[in-house]
């Protein structure tokens, strides 16, 4: 999952200003028909009986494995999607292309020389360039310190930022942590430095190193980076504290042209009004540490058995349930901004949109931008999810990543919260695999996501959640 400062921006932003937006001219109020409510019970219960999107995970890690973006594994996941899609009776099956940058990983190593010579566990940041360095450890204890070195003071030193993530159910820690890989490496530049090594933004003791996408400002020539596992960081910060320490960090890795790949969509057409879509889904591309179970084959799989039971149902609902396996999330909402560009001129169109991506934990809370008209609705749709354990949260939280961008267009967006406080013990390690996910929790997803799709099909009312063009976008930050 690619949560940078701009995804958390602007869900930020769009919670603050879409949810208490005024009711629109001529618009009388959202509800959803006595007929859409007697389908929900059963649909919830044949959700939590089914393995379906336990099967969907197991299907995508096993038989693909890790994806990532642009590699050869990456265009045999879109072409297991599309066969995924067909086999689980999707009503229209498509794919639209989305380019961008390529990097490849390669190989890493790090190990401290001299008295104490021994090897580090690390991991390149995505983005960063090849290269050997050596030179001295000086540790930062946040980025804010990193980030207060005089230009020229680290020059042909390592920066090591030691900063430890908090846990959090809501995954609020994870914010100041993935700073320190975004924002980190240029600090370091700016300082001097020869390359740059972080603790991993994690919440586990492994020794598995956490990777993530990093950026370098313009104008700065790019240095290796790298994350340390939480158990490495604690080792190097040790032998810094006894004196002088240290480094060489080798990584082959980097940047090799462009990719195409593609968002992968199959829908489930709705019985009288078609052409307006209920977009639930997740990202289909992962890193390539592990094999991109909890990110996000779980979001793959609960999605897309969400809306196959939905097709099952005797008839479907008034709209179109439409299921998108986004590209290229975690490198920078490639797939996201793709569909969000193709489909900018059918705003209106989009009912409402939601995106798991953020592991398989149980469903806890539920929210969206409705605005007031559309409260009778939104309520309603919290009260099917109460079974379930789910409470309604109205005003809090923002849209998912690759829902982010299509929601600064206009469209309404709903957030069903995964409990997150493991979530960073796996997230974008070697450890992300397919015997971490727990049936039941997934069934609960799934069971979630197909009532909210429904309900949210079956609204009687046309733009129902208040999605509607925006003549200025938000700013990004």
């Amino acid at each position: 999952m690619h949560k940078t400062l701009l995804a958390l921006a602007t869900a930020l932003l769009l919670s603050s200003t879409v949810a208490t937006g005024p009711v629109l001219a001529g618009e009388s109020e959202t509800r959803i028909g006595v007929e859409a409510h007697e389908v929900v019970p059963g649909l919830r219960d044949a959700a939590l009986r089914s393995d379906l999107a336990y099967r969907v995970v197991e299907s995508l890690t096993t038989e693909v494995g890790p994806r990532l973006a642009g590699s050869e594994a990456d265009a045999r996941a879109v072409a297991w999607a599309e066969a995924k899609f067909h086999e689980l009776g999707f009503d229209k099956v498509w794919k639209e292309p989305v380019t961008f940058p390529k990097w490849e990983r390669r190989s890493e190593h790090a190990r401290v020389l001299g008295a104490n010579a021994q090897p580090l566990t690390i991991t390149a940041l995505g983005g960063s360039p090849g290269g050997t360095v050596e030179g001295e450890v000086v540790r930062f204890a946040d980025l804010a310190a990193l980030e207060a070195a005089p230009a020229g003071s680290l020059a042909g030193k390592i920066a090591f930022v030691d900063y430890r993530m908090e846990r959090a159910r809501d995954g609020a820690g994870y914010g100041p942590g993935s700073r320190v890989r975004s924002r980190g490496p240029s600090a370091a530049i700016r300082a001097g430095a020869a390359g740059y090594v972080m603790r991993s933004a994690g919440t586990d003791s492994h020794r598995n190193p956490h990777t993530g996408i990093t950026r370098f400002d313009e104008g700065l020539q790019p240095i290796p980076s790298a994350a340390l596992s939480v158990p490495d960081a604690d080792q190097l910060a040790r032998l810094v504290a006894r004196g002088t320490t240290r480094l060489q960090l080798a990584l082959d890795c980097g940047w090799t042209g462009t990719a195409t790949s593609y968002n992968v969509i199959g829908q489930i057409n709705g019985s009288e009004r078609p052409e307006e879509v209920v977009v639930i889904g997740g990202h289909l591309d992962s890193w390539d540490l592990g094999t991109g179970a909890v990110d996000d084959g779980a979001g793959v799989g609960i999605t897309m058995a969400a809306g196959a039971l939905i097709g099952q149902l005797p008839a479907p609902p008034a709209r179109s349930i439409r299921v998108v396996a986004f590209a290229n999330e975690e490198q920078g909402l490639y797939g996201g901004k793709a569909y969000a560009e193709a489909h900018k001129d059918e705003v209106g169109l989009h009912v409402i949109g939601a995106e798991s991506d953020f592991g398989a934990g149980r469903i806890y809370g539920y929210s969206s931008s409705a605005p007031a008209y559309a409260e009778p609705a939104d309520k309603a749709i919290a009260e099917a999810l109460a079974p379930l354990g789910i409470v309604h949260m109205p005003g809090e939280g923002g849209p998912g990543p690759d829902i982010g961008p299509m929601a600064a267009n206009g469209v309404a967006w709903a957030r069903l919260a995964q409990d997150g406080t493991d979530y960073f013990d796996l997230h974008h390690t070697p450890d992300d695999t397919f015997d971490k996910i727990d049936p039941e929790a997934l069934a609960q997803n799934v069971a979630a996501y197909a009532v909210f799709a429904y309900l949210a099909a079956s609204n009687e009312v046309q733009h129902g959640f208040g999605s509607a063009p925006r003549d200025t976008p938000p700013a990004e930050d």
